[in-house]
């Protein structure tokens, strides 16, 4: 299994651990649902990005993967600003989910500059 798939997974599981932390409630009940969907997303589409059939399918999959984990910070940073839980295990999740961000908005950046390229040579 490769490096970021083993991460993605490791993200989801460990997101999973933090919303069994957090008390149940209706404002975190909602919270922890959207989070949960997120951040399970990331790691999912992360796998099928890796069994893309085109380069096209890769970049449109790895989109997703940044927006969903984009999307996962945005739900830790509701949790944690609202005063719905904080912990030092939330913030590592949000130090993760910005990183995980960062790491696939380059890759959708470079796969598109690639195909750019490969399509000058043709």
């Amino acid at each position: 299994m490769t490096e970021f798939k083993i991460r993605t997974k490791e993200f989801a599981l460990n997101i999973i651990k933090l919303i069994k932390e957090i008390p149940s409630d209706k404002i975190a009940d909602v919270l922890n649902k959207q989070l949960l969907r997120s951040s399970t997303s990331v790691a999912a589409n992360y796998r099928a990005a890796c069994r893309s059939r085109s380069h096209a399918e890769f970049i449109s999959k790895i989109g997703i993967v940044e927006e969903e984990a984009d999307e996962s910070t945005f739900w830790l940073e509701l949790i944690s600003e609202s005063n719905t839980h904080n912990s030092d295990s939330l913030q590592v999740l949000l130090k993760e989910s910005k990183e995980l961000t960062a790491i696939f908005t380059s890759s959708g950046k470079t796969a598109k500059a690639n195909k750019v390229l490969n399509n000058k040579g043709k």
